[in-house]
């Protein structure tokens, strides 16, 4: 048997400012470090024999804080831009309020939760490249890394962690769950909660559980 763990950054600073954040490298907040802390002391008891994390600064210090509270610091940890958050285009660094009164709550909801809407993809300042993503844009990158390497790692039996973001997440929890397009739209990943899933040496799910 096998376990993986699934644990979203603390709050951001502009989760806390209501920001859209995408690939934009912001800092945790100080809500966000007590979330890594307190999710770090519901791991104490679990043995953990590796972590993955993106190449996000918020996802970073999630998993270092966390590792650190559960006295697990200096196990094997591979960082890879694979796992970091969907790009979220020409909203990256807007209000999300502001953004609602914009274009309307329903088309917002799309954006965020939905499997193959992308948000614009306009040139701004903190999207030069003029880059946008869906969930299922993202799927695209984070699902076959998450099958070449981790699914790799909890076949041998290792207990894994993962610490990265909302959508990345998503996409994870979308296969493993088998959600619909439709169903994965009431997905939603909190922040700082571990989410533990028990394999068996088959891969097949024996158990899922929030901590």
């Amino acid at each position: 048997m096998a376990l993986l763990i699934l644990l979203r950054h603390g709050e951001s600073q502009w989760n806390l400012e209501n920001r859209f954040t995408g690939w934009v490298d912001v800092e945790l907040s100080e809500k966000g470090r007590k979330e890594a802390a307190e999710a770090g002391e519901k791991l104490k008891n679990i043995k953990i024999d590796k972590a993955y994390t993106s190449a996000l600064k918020r996802a970073i210090d999630t998993l270092d804080i966390a590792l650190k509270a559960a006295g697990k610091s200096g196990i094997p940890t591979v960082r890879d831009k694979a796992l970091n958050e969907r790009h979220y285009g020409a909203l990256q660094g807007l209000n999300k309020a502001e953004t609602e009164k914009k274009y309307g709550e329903e088309q917002i909801h799309i954006w965020r939760r939905s499997y193959e809407a992308a948000p614009p993809a306009d040139k701004t300042e903190l999207n030069p490249e003029g880059r946008t993503e869906s969930l299922k844009d993202t799927a695209a990158r984070t699902l076959p890394y998450f099958k070449k390497h981790v699914l790799e790692d909890l076949k041998a039996g290792k207990n894994v962690v993962i610490a990265a973001h909302g959508n990345s997440l998503r996409s994870i929890v979308m296969d493993l769950d088998q959600l619909s397009k439709v169903k994965v739209l009431a997905l939603n990943i909190p922040t700082g909660i571990p989410i533990v899933y028990n394999f068996d040496s088959r891969l097949n799910i024996i158990s899922k559980k929030t901590l």
